[in-house]
């Protein structure tokens, strides 16, 4: 009798345990919607309180400035997703930027695809020493960085290289716009949209889910995570070559201290701010597109509001904390590293 008891006042408590449900669905509609509307949000303010601002094509100053960052921020957003890091991403478009200022007089047409490739091998010996290394991303990207880096350096001469001839190209993504955002920022766009459909209807994203969530399980389901690493390392370095197109389209020249040489920090905060979970799994490329949007849109607005420079990276640290802490995945009982 009292077990019948028990288990009649377990049932009947059900529905109040149940009540509890709606908050982790508001949680995902938070989740997905987040990004966009603290941007839509942060812009309304400038334009309240600096209506010239945006008058005087502030939009496209936005998208510029966000072009190169989306593009590093979507390479690791690929990479966190499967619960790794990529440090050296940044250091790889700088790379890409010069190589692609250099070779640019002499091959012309050919030396955008050939950067792409150069910059793609060097994402795929990140991937394959983190899958059969076994080094961990982190540790082996820092190291990467500082060889990027160097290469830039020496391949620059420690100075800035200018795109001496064959550039028209190149530099029509920038010039070039539709309804006033530069063509660098839609093709950042357009690469969103389709790693959002890889990440959701094809067997390489599904596998790239299942091992953020839970990589000891999808090795015993047979998804091949090695492969899937450098896949996603490879990915990685192409879009820091995509970005090294828009830095020299904006720029018409690269170096190791100019345009491009700040992306690793912007580039990882656009990605979480996105709402891509650093502990992997969960990440949407869209998203990423309004967190490299609202990580630009800070130093401009800042400037704009009228803060001093000195304040600006004090205002900028705060926003980023406030964003993401309003924007990323919490569950029940989850602990937050």
């Amino acid at each position: 009798m009292n077990a019948f008891a028990a288990t009649t006042d377990r049932t009947a408590a059900a529905p109040a345990v149940g009540t509890k449900r709606p908050r982790p669905r508001a949680q995902r509609i938070w989740q997905t919607v987040g990004p966009p509307v603290i941007f839509v949000i942060m812009l309304a303010v400038v334009a309240v309180l600096t209506p010239a601002f945006l008058g005087g094509g502030g939009l496209t100053i936005i998208a510029a400035s966000a072009a190169p960052i989306l593009l590093v921020a979507l390479g690791q957003a690929l990479v966190l997703h499967i619960g790794s890091i990529d440090l050296s991403n940044a250091a790889i478009a700088l790379l890409g930027a010069i190589l692609l200022a250099i070779t640019l007089s002499s091959i012309g047409p050919i030396s955008p695809l050939l950067v792409l490739v150069i910059v793609t091998v060097c994402g795929a010996v990140n991937g394959l020493l983190v899958a059969y290394a076994q080094v961990p991303s982190f540790a082996l990207t820092l190291g990467t960085l500082g060889i990027y880096s160097a290469a830039a350096l020496v391949a620059s001469g420690a100075t800035t290289v200018y795109v001496a001839a064959n550039g028209e190209g190149v530099a029509a993504l920038y010039a070039t716009g539709i309804v006033g955002i530069p063509l660098t920022f839609w093709l950042g766009v357009v690469v969103a949209v389709l790693l959002w459909a890889m990440l959701r209807f094809t067997r390489l994203g599904l596998g790239m889910t299942a091992v953020g969530r839970n990589e000891s399980g999808a090795i015993f389901s047979a998804v091949r995570t090695r492969r899937i690493k450098v896949v996603v390392f490879s990915l990685s370095g192409f879009t820091a070559g995509l970005a090294a197109i828009t830095i020299i389209a904006q720029a018409g020249s690269a170096s190791p201290t100019g345009l491009g040489s700040d992306l690793l920090l912007p580039a990882i905060a656009a990605a979480i701010v996105g709402g891509t979970s650093i502990s992997g799994g969960a990440t949407n490329p869209i998203n990423v597109v309004f967190g490299a949007l609202t990580v630009a849109l800070v130093p401009i607005a800042t400037a704009a509001l009228g803060i001093d420079a000195q304040a600006q990276s004090l205002v900028y640290g705060v926003v980023i904390i406030a964003v993401v802490a309003l924007t990323m995945t919490r569950s029940r009982g989850a602990i937050v590293k």
